[in-house]
């Protein structure tokens, strides 16, 4: 089968497009034939050397897919999931969202756990309050300002131009273009989504006080862990219309190179999904 493979850290071009043995299932797993994964910014991490893994390593680790044994459509956090087959624990799939195209679904499990993490576990965003989500168009955001708005919260979202639109979309009650203007003051919580300079860590720690940060190690900083539950209430409030997936944009999954590319040169906005 395919698989977008790393024998070696370091820029886009180590990223190899291998033919390796479909894996088989263990105890407890099941193979499934994948319908797209999706690209998360912790690829870069993982690529470049910044983030522990075994090599050769397979990128990716969102999966949407159908199981091949019951033809069940489910999505997952699922590492190696940049291939055509890969196996994982039926206990950390859900059902797939009934409501949306499977292949969109590959958006949802990174950047929706670490969205449904960030307001309800470490935020803990109450009604009322006046929340500041800074990095809104990316994948994360798009998720964060939907689920904030569903927590009762007054939404104000950074975002360029570009992603202007859909964040207002999505939700958003304000939107600062943060290339002009600056990040205003006077809110209960931030939630930064966005990397960060030394100026603008001192800058934005001084807004609230809440900070929770998913990419500096600031305020209430984490990074997001696997949480199958949170993923299927996650899957209801879409298949409720209570939250969208956004879809940037979908390319093959040869492309996955040019999709770091992309991302480094920050040529890419929302989720980019990749198909085998």
């Amino acid at each position: 089968m395919r698989a977008m493979r790393i024998h070696r850290h370091g820029g886009a071009d180590v990223i190899q497009d291998d033919d390796i043995p479909r894996p088989a299932p263990g105890p407890d797993e099941v193979l499934i034939k994948v319908a797209a994964t999706s690209f998360n910014p912790s690829d870069l991490g993982v690529r470049r050397g910044l983030l522990p893994v075994d090599l050769p390593c397979t990128l990716g680790c969102d999966v949407s897919g159908t199981v091949v044994a019951t033809g069940d459509r489910v999505i997952g956090r699922v590492p190696d999931a940049s291939a055509e087959y890969v196996v994982a624990p039926a206990a950390d799939l859900v059902p797939a969202p009934a409501t949306i195209p499977l292949v969109d679904a590959a958006a949802i499990p990174v950047a929706g756990l670490t969205a449904w993490q960030a307001v309800f576990e470490h935020a803990e965003i109450r009604p009322g309050q006046r929340v500041l989500i800074n990095g809104a168009g990316g994948g994360v955001g798009g998720f964060a300002v939907q689920l904030a708005r569903y927590a009762g919260a007054y939404v104000i979202a950074t975002a360029s131009p570009r992603s202007a639109g859909t964040v207002r979309e999505q939700g958003a009650d304000e939107i600062v273009d943060y290339t002009t203007t600056p990040l205003p003051a006077g809110v209960d919580v931030v939630l930064n989504l966005a990397h960060l300079e030394p100026p603008q860590v001192a800058e934005i720690s001084s807004l609230a006080p809440v900070l929770v940060s998913v990419t500096v190690p600031v305020g209430r900083h984490f990074v997001a862990r696997n949480d199958p539950g949170q993923l299927a209430e996650l899957v209801a409030l879409i298949d409720a219309g209570v939250v969208r997936v956004d879809v940037a944009g979908c390319r093959p999954l040869t492309e996955l190179a040019a999709v770091h590319r992309d991302a480094e040169a920050n040529r890419l906005r929302g989720k980019t999904v990749l198909t085998p």
